[in-house]
């Protein structure tokens, strides 16, 4: 048995890669649905000035609008049919999983397994084509009032026509992208959604480091600060890999029954519980709250508060702004505290520690020590508060030190902590499932090989 472990753990090479077609297959089909997808990102809307655009797009690259055009690839600040990017099916998600611990209904389809998946998956599907459409009306609204500092309009000629071309284009672009994530998680290798943003973001990134680069040889940034700071990078991925692969195992013992005059059971397994449960949703959620009054300001063009808003109001209003800006202390201690309140309530949307419980207790089940039941799912929280806590400090250490560099120093975003921390995840992700294929092909063809043998 060593041996052959031996075997398997030594032959996970390229040799093995070119052996194993159906992973050679699924590889190269996600290959080319992702070059499918960087393509869709330079075919522009119809209607739209691109110049205008890209002004537009550098005026509020520090807003939620510089955020989403690094979620989309570039597709964005291009104004392409991929401009909503995959963005409204992950808001879908996130509200359709919040009901499901809402609504009676919902939590019952949960469930029911396969079955309620599908159903709760087309519930999602629908929720996208609303939030898309919603999305891409309120983009076309917004394109027709945009005009550039020599008073050119984004639109060419706007109208009715326009937002309804506009609307159809986007909605399509961002069904299109779903349909192409699900077939990349079908046929392909890894998650579709997550590769889909993941490509986006990587796609980018030799411009932002080239960008970097120059500022170094203009004597924007000193040599030894660029250095420093790709070090520094490269720690903050260590960690994150670290962070992201540790997990408390608590031990699950299931008691030894007699079946006749055979003895079944007696195992002890674990459940691994990961730190950072609530993964990358966090610092998604804090970022995109906390961008958007200044972005708000910042398309109303000269900074003014609109004029249906009291005088009070808008003086609060414009106080607040000025002390919310990237890297002020006010605004570093928002966000982590946001960080924190979306860790923990993510956390308990996820995982149900009386449900595990129950299921535990149904099939007999239980933590040694721990009685079962009620007593079992007392302890599942205060472990899952206590790892909530680390992977919320943890979260709280990887977004705010970027977020000091980004805001100091001018870099761009996708040398923050949420892209740091999508690009790691999505491409581990990868990686094991490459790993589970290429074991899956070197124990069929020991099983083979035993066959063989066995017959002579």
């Amino acid at each position: 048995m060593a041996s052959a472990a031996e075997q398997l753990a030594s032959s996970l090479n390229f040799s093995t890669l070119s052996k194993a077609t159906e992973l050679r297959k699924r590889i190269w089909f996600t290959l080319g649905a992702l070059v499918v997808y960087r393509f869709g990102t330079y075919i522009p809307v119809p209607g739209v000035d691109a110049a205008v655009m890209a002004e537009m797009l550098n005026r509020n690259a520090g807003g939620i609008l510089g955020m989403f055009n690094m979620f989309s690839g570039g597709a964005l600040g291009r104004m392409t049919v991929f401009a909503l990017a995959i963005m409204p099916y992950i808001s879908a998600s996130i509200i359709v999983q919040l009901m499901s611990s809402a609504v009676p209904a919902l939590e019952a389809l949960k469930k029911e397994g396969e079955s309620g998946r599908k159903r709760m998956n087309q519930y999602t599907r629908y929720l996208t084509v609303l939030i898309a459409t919603l999305q891409s009306y309120g983009v076309a609204v917004g394109l027709e009032s945009m005009r550039s500092a020599a008073g050119v309009g984004a639109v060419i000629d706007p109208g009715w026509m326009f937002r309804i071309s506009c609307v159809i284009t986007l909605v399509g672009g961002t069904m299109f992208l779903l349909w192409l994530g699900e077939q990349i998680t079908a046929r392909g290798i890894g998650n579709g959604v997550s590769l889909i943003i993941f490509s986006g973001i990587v796609a980018n990134l030799p411009r932002a480091l080239g960008n970097l680069l120059e500022l170094g040889r203009t004597g924007g940034l000193s040599p030894l600060f660029i250095v420093t700071f790709l070090i520094l990078g490269f720690g903050v991925i260590a960690f994150i890999v670290f962070m992201e692969r540790a997990q408390r195992r608590v031990v699950i013992q299931y008691p030894r029954r007699q079946v006749g005059s055979r003895m079944f059971g007696g195992d002890a397994t674990h459940m691994p519980l990961k730190i950072n449960t609530s993964g990358v949703i966090p610092p998604i959620f804090a970022s995109s709250l906390l961008v958007l009054p200044a972005t708000i300001a910042g398309f109303s063009g000269t900074g003014n508060m609109p004029a249906w808003m009291p005088l009070w109001m808008s003086n609060a209003f414009t106080l607040v702004l000025s002390e919310m800006a990237p890297g002020a202390p006010l605004y570093m201690v928002i966000y982590a505290g946001m960080i924190i309140f979306f860790s923990y309530f993510y956390t308990a949307v996820v995982f149900n520690p009386q449900e595990t419980a129950d299921n535990l207790k149904k099939y007999g089940g239980f933590i040694p020590g721990i009685r079962p039941g009620s007593a079992t799912a007392d302890y599942f929280d205060r472990v899952l508060t206590r790892l909530t806590t680390i992977g919320a400090l943890y979260l709280v250490a990887v977004c705010l030190l970027p977020q000091v560099l980004t805001s100091r120093y001018g870099l761009p975003f996708y040398f923050g902590g949420t892209s740091l921390m999508i690009i790691v995840s999505v491409t581990m992700d990868t990686i094991t499932q490459m790993q589970s294929h290429l074991l899956a092909h070197q124990y069929g063809g020991l099983i083979k090989k035993a066959r063989v043998k066995g017959r002579r």
